[in-house]
């Protein structure tokens, strides 16, 4: 089998970045996409800038295009926009996805008041499900690393000692994200069964929004102990 590559949908921001540069440090193919193709190789050379600084032998160049390219040549494709714009956003690409490609929805239904966070899950019951009734017929979607701060991920110097809760009703392609997950450093991905978890890892995602606003300056994640 080929090396896999990861594709991200509207990658330039803080989410897509992040996980980007942590993929593309653990060897992983990473392409990086925008509504504009200058703006997406423009992020692609800054973030490269950043692993050249790291001098990790293993680390592989990110390549920088347009949504759609990013789209048709993914393994996985995650969508990286806020959620309020991830309804729309993938709309305008269900006709880019090849046959054998897996959707990854890192995105969380939340709304934020004068210091509280609330999980508001659309009528399906949780952001992922909302797209999964978007996506094209025999492409399965996965949630997973909703519950990672974006400025940890794209802290290449921040160690990440946490937990990646993937979900989603393809065991085939759950199993095949597990193992690209865990070539990230420090990072330990937990299959946390079918898409019915969603609306319990988003939740989790607006606790520790919560958490880390009340210990202001913290960035924590979780971690599952007594597993291993």
């Amino acid at each position: 089998m080929t090396d896999p590559v990861i594709g991200f949908i509207s990658g330039t921001g803080p989410q897509g970045r992040g996980l980007a540069l942590r993929f593309a440090l653990a060897g992983v193919q990473v392409v990086i996409g925008s509504r504009d193709a200058a703006r997406g190789k423009a992020a692609a050379d800054e973030l490269n800038g950043a692993l050249a600084a790291r001098k990790a032998p293993a680390a592989r160049p990110i390549r920088g295009t347009d949504n759609r390219e990013a789209i048709g040549g993914a393994d996985f494709v995650v969508l990286t926009v806020p959620f309020e714009h991830a309804a729309a956003t993938l709309r305008a690409h269900v006709g880019d996805f090849r046959p054998g490609s897996a959707f990854v929805d890192v995105t969380v239904p939340l709304a934020f008041g004068k210091g509280d966070v609330l999980h508001v899950p659309p009528a399906e019951g949780s952001g992922s499900r909302h797209l999964r009734a978007i996506l094209p017929e025999g492409i399965p979607l996965l949630g997973a690393y909703k519950t990672l701060p974006a400025h940890v991920l794209e802290d290449l110097e921040q160690k990440l000692d946490c937990n990646a809760f993937i979900f989603g009703d393809d065991r085939e392609a759950k199993q095949r994200l597990l193992a690209l997950s865990a070539r990230i450093q420090g990072l330990h991905p937990l299959d946390v069964g079918g898409l019915s978890a969603a609306a319990t890892v988003e939740g989790m995602t607006a606790l520790l929004i919560r958490i880390n606003r009340r210990h202001k300056g913290k960035e924590g994640r979780f971690r599952v102990v007594g597993l291993e």
